[in-house]
């Protein structure tokens, strides 16, 4: 019998990766940041189409880019051919959502196909977690050699994880904490996840937060050497460049240039340290799947969220 394999791949730039370490069979590449903005649970569906294009037109996307670069590869794909589909997607909230949602796709298809994993994020040896793009041909490809193979209980569990993500219920995230999976760093994501909502004592949320801080510990001259720095420095997140940027731009009215360099102004000290909450002075619609941001706190000490009052 001939193998065909499909692998779904985070990003272009994987794709002359894998080229590179000789692996030639098809490609889909996932065209998509489904961790902000509101998301339809039905990718098939023309309310999912159309609520993706209406929040990312601010990124110049338009419905004929969209449709072209992310929905005709996904929805028109024969996946029956193929004996085997390796998903390509690393160790980070970014990724995990949008993994999430393409198991749970494939799974809405019936397939009795295998589906594995190759995931990145520690490597032996080093001291930070490695994306996909950041490892050597060879640690590619043992990546590849010891993919995981995933249960029908992880496809699943990437099903109800999807579901959720898509309603305004995201307190009961914090129930697949401790879930069991094949999935390496999804309680580490779940959590990141629940701590992308305003914390109760101060109104940011822990990336803001770390924000503030690194502007306090660090001498950074300016907004574009602070977003190079959060980029390499923000944990779980994953998050690209222009939403590193969008958060400092919000966060302005915490610090200021002084001696040439970014300084907390005394909201910025009153934050950080938690002494005083901004919940009121941040809130806007920002909106993550079908869950409304500022709708609910985050609680540090208890590691939960609740309804804000």
């Amino acid at each position: 019998m001939n193998h065909k394999i499909l692998h779904i791949l985070n990003g272009d730039s994987l794709v002359e990766r894998l080229e590179a370490i000789e692996i030639h069979d098809d490609q889909l590449v996932w065209r998509e940041m489904l961790c902000e903005g509101k998301t339809v649970f039905d990718l098939k569906s023309e309310a999912f189409k159309n609520e993706r294009i209406a929040y990312l037109q601010q990124f110049n996307a338009t419905e004929e880019t969209y449709t072209t670069s992310f929905l005709t590869p996904l929805l028109t794909t024969d996946y029956t051919k193929y004996t085997s589909i390796v998903l390509w997607f690393e160790y980070d909230l970014f990724c995990h959502i949008n993994m999430i949602a393409a198991l749970s796709y494939l799974r809405q298809l019936g397939l009795s196909t295998p589906i594995y994993l190759v995931c990145s994020g520690w490597i032996e040896g080093e001291t930070n977690l490695k994306g996909l793009g950041e490892l050597t041909d060879e640690q590619l490809s043992d990546h590849y050699t010891n993919k995981i193979e995933l249960t029908k209980e992880d496809l699943r569990l990437a099903d109800e994880l999807w579901r959720l993500y898509c309603t305004n219920d995201h307190v009961s995230f914090k129930r697949y904490v401790m879930v069991k999976s094949s999935f390496p760093y999804l309680t580490n994501c779940i959590n990141a996840h629940l701590k992308r909502f305003p914390s109760v004592e101060s109104g940011l949320n822990v990336l803001e937060t770390h924000i503030l801080k690194i502007i306090h510990k660090e001498e950074i001259k300016n907004t574009l050497q602070l977003t190079g720095y959060i980029l390499q420095y923000q944990g779980y997140y994953g998050f690209g460049d222009l939403q590193i940027r969008n958060i400092i731009t919000k966060l302005a009215s915490f610090f200021e240039t002084k001696n040439d360099r970014l300084v907390l102004n005394r909201h910025g000290l009153l934050a950080m340290d938690h002494i005083k909450s901004f919940y009121d002075q941040l809130t806007d619609d920002t909106i993550f799947g079908n869950c409304k941001k500022y709708e609910y706190c985050y609680h540090p000490s208890k590691q939960i969220l609740t309804k804000h009052e």
